[in-house]
């Protein structure tokens, strides 16, 4: 059996594969070991494994002598704020994000509902590789219930950080696409609570995704059409997990979730100022308008993990990744995609603009992502040899190679889990960005 993907924030595999309820069960047990005392929150996203994966993983929880409490589906922002809320000693959260239906997976938080910290991550892995978590049943095993409200805090948390009468007033025709995750089982209540009148897409939170759930404009296609047909002047698209946000505009044109953060960054701080945090892969518009804003921007190294750290660290009020995760301190450090929609709504209703009409101010630049195969033991080499390549920019080493222009970067860096070298690069115009990627191609193969 092949080994699923692991990171410090958890893991990721195929179903009856790489992934298994055995592999779920040293994983979560191994979690729980290095866990506070208390229970640990468990949900899932909605896919056909899930409901098994989260048995199995309750009884192993329990083997070990831990309570736990199942929230069901739900989104994985949502268990961040269950975990705090419950006072939990962690969480679980089901869910291969934006994987296809045979993945599932299992991602981690800590107590203070805050994904769990690399270097956290770092010693459940540990554990999992040890196989020292798993233990005789216990004298008193661990006991489970069920949580019945699994919306209300999350939902008050997202609304105490807007003005909902002024949304309210606005009436918003809005359309909300699911795609059979988690997403709508706060989505739509969330949108009808905020006076919109809501248009749903795949409410069903079974996993049967009506399109690939990663959302994406070739994926979202069909969606686009129907977003004009129901007269919708917004169109909100979630990933499995609903912790990414797409945006389509009342044209139908797809904004993509670059933007998402990037809008969001812009309402915020025209509200109030504080430092913005974004990762190294993401669109510069959001460290235009920290600078345009006056107030301190940081980046961190690429995963939600490494962005929380440094927002935790800088007392950032803003933070995410380009991936259309959005991170707002007083909801939560999980990227969500329930306070993108809320401040996005407000923005619309405070100055009077369509989606569109908000997107089109922001600064504009075109990123391209490419990829070309490395074996690791070539990556330092390679990362030299384009440093001394581009002599006219600016390098940073936080992750990988980032090189820095006036008006562009490029970033590469190596990938965790495949003998490839990941190449993005941002720009004005397109032709200049692929310029970049392809160069950088060409330096790493010594042409």
């Amino acid at each position: 059996m092949s080994e699923p993907l692991i990171t410090v924030s958890g893991l990721r595999g195929i179903v009856g594969e790489s992934l298994t309820p055995e592999v779920a069960v040293r994983y979560a047990c191994s979690f729980a070991t290095e866990a506070p005392e208390g229970a640990i929150i468990i949900t899932r996203d909605g896919r056909a494994t899930g409901e098994m994966l989260a048995e199995a993983i309750r009884v192993g929880l329990a083997a070990v002598g831990r309570d736990s409490i199942d929230a069901g589906v739900a989104a994985t922002p949502t268990t961040g704020v269950l975990v705090r809320h419950s006072r939990a000693a962690g969480g679980i959260q089901i869910t291969a994000s934006h994987n296809p239906p045979e993945y599932n997976g299992l991602k981690l938080f800590a107590a203070d509902g805050g994904v769990l910290s690399a270097a956290a991550g770092r010693k459940v892995l540990q554990r999992y590789r040890d196989g020292t978590a798993i233990a005789v049943l216990c004298d008193a095993p661990g006991l489970s219930r069920s949580l019945a409200d699994t919306t209300n805090e999350h939902l008050g948390l997202v609304a105490a950080a807007v003005e909902v009468e002024r949304i309210r007033r606005r009436r918003f025709r809005v359309l909300l696409d699911a795609n059979h995750g988690s997403g709508s089982v706060l989505g739509r209540r969330l949108l009808e609570e905020f006076g919109c009148t809501v248009t749903v897409l795949g409410g069903e939170p079974d996993g049967r995704f009506a399109h690939p759930p990663e959302p994406t404009a070739e994926n979202l296609a069909g969606v686009l059409r129907k977003v004009t047909e129901c007269g919708a002047e917004i169109g909100f698209c979630q990933d499995p997990d609903a912790d990414r946000l797409a945006i389509v505009d009342e044209r139908g044109r797809y904004l993509g979730e670059e933007y998402t953060l990037a809008m969001c960054v812009d309402h915020v701080l025209r509200r109030r100022r504080g430092p913005i945090v974004t990762n190294c892969s993401t669109s510069r518009m959001s460290q235009d308008l920290a600078e345009r804003y006056e107030v301190p921007f940081f980046r961190s190294a690429v995963g939600e993990a490494n962005v929380v750290e440094v927002m935790r660290a800088k007392g950032a009020i803003l933070g995410g990744e380009g991936n259309g995760g959005v991170i707002d301190s007083r909801v939560g450090f999980v990227r969500d995609s329930f306070i993108g929609m809320a401040l996005v709504l407000e923005a619309m209703a405070e100055r009077g603009m369509s989606v569109g009409a908000l997107a089109d101010e922001l600064p504009r630049y075109e990123i391209v992502k490419t990829r070309f195969t490395l074996g690791p033991e070539r990556v330092a080499k390679a990362l030299d040899a384009l440093e001394k390549y581009f002599c006219d920019a600016t390098a940073d080493r936080l992750d990988g190679l980032r090189l820095d222009w006036h008006d562009k970067w490029l970033l590469v860096r190596a990938s965790n889990t495949e003998p490839i070298i990941r190449a993005i690069a941002e720009a004005p115009i397109k032709s200049e960005a692929e310029r970049l990627c392809a160069e950088a191609a060409e330096v790493v193969h010594g042409r």
